[in-house]
């Protein structure tokens, strides 16, 4: 049986590629190439779904907004 799920990527700065997926609750995964992350997300997905029971989320996800706020750094 195949399943599609939404794969979150950002970069830390350090330079490694990190990949989370939302609808799998502590899945993630890093690397340093994007090609070498992606092959250890879809291995996290396997492992995760091959020992947990719970019900998997099944929402959409729909994308990242950028917000732009103003703070003060407190001293």
């Amino acid at each position: 049986m195949k399943k599609e799920f939404s794969v979150v990527i950002e970069k830390d700065d350090d330079g490694f590629y990190v990949a989370s997926v939302p609808a799998l609750k502590g899945c993630h995964t890093q690397a340093r190439s994007l090609d070498e992350l992606m092959e250890r997300i879809k291995e996290a997905i396997e492992l995760y779904m091959e020992v947990e029971e719970e019900e998997i989320n099944s929402f959409n996800f729909i994308g990242v907004q950028r917000v732009e706020v103003n703070y003060v750094k407190a001293s």
